[in-house]
């Protein structure tokens, strides 16, 4: 039987050990999360209507973002590499624990978000703007990169957040929102700028159907908004990993 000395050094060292692991985990999934939310296929996607200057900008806004994903895979690598190489430094690994719950939860709207990015206004005056249309606009958006979006600074839009047509406009994941819509969003300002401003992009195809729609950069956005959350009504934590 050990002495009560050498079982304490044995017992951090093995909740050291747990805690590198839990974070590789996590970072894990983080990355796991990351490329499921960034990349997308569609297959339905017509460009043969495109032109050649078109399809140009949209392979430019395509080409920063996979280099953008590929720097954050890059980043998780070589932070999990790092961890598993420490030998247990717990210290180290709540920090990067923290950092990436931090950003999951920026991810899943129950935190606010600071950071740069554009403002999208539309101006729907002939009420032609539809919740079929906004849901095209926002899904053109998290494809450009967008990390945290809100509408008219009420609505924070996450991956489950729905958006259903109003009597007086839009409601947004239980959020109601009338013209002008002004859709805030944190991300790379450039790519962003670019999914919305190329020829036959967000502003053309609002502007095909009647609205006035504009796109600016913006150096730093501030979303104080958060994402209703639903309670599991089944789904209960498997604590015990049976």
């Amino acid at each position: 039987m050990p002495e009560p000395d050498d079982a304490a050094p044995v017992a951090q060292e093995s909740g050291n050990r747990f805690a590198s692991q839990a974070v590789v985990a996590l970072l894990v999934g983080a990355l796991a999360f990351g490329v499921t939310v960034q990349v997308r296929q569609d297959d339905s996607t017509d460009f043969g209507s495109l032109r050649g200057i078109e399809l140009v900008e949209l392979l430019k806004s395509v080409d920063v973002a996979n280099e953008r994903l590929a720097a954050q895979i890059d980043d998780l690598t070589a932070t999990r590499d790092r961890l598993l190489s420490s030998r247990g430094d717990s210290g180290e690994a709540e920090d990067v624990a923290r950092q990436r719950a931090e950003q999951l939860a920026v991810l899943a709207g129950s935190i606010g978000a600071t950071g740069p990015g554009v403002r999208l206004s539309i101006d729907d005056a002939d009420g032609v703007v539809d919740a079929g249309l906004v849901l095209d606009v926002l899904q053109e958006l998290r494809e450009a990169g967008a990390e945290a979006i809100v509408v008219n600074e009420t609505a924070r839009v996450v991956a489950q957040t729905y958006v259903l047509d109003d009597e007086d406009g839009l409601r947004i994941g239980g959020r109601q929102v009338t013209s002008p819509y002004v859709i805030d969003v944190i991300g790379d300002p450039g790519t962003l700028d670019e999914a919305a401003s190329f020829r036959g992009g967000i502003i053309d195809i609002l502007r095909a159907r009647g609205a006035q729609a504009s796109v600016a950069r913006r150096d730093t956005i501030t979303i104080t908004a958060l994402a209703d959350v639903k309670t599991p009504e089944y789904a209960r934590p498997d604590v015990g990993g049976s």
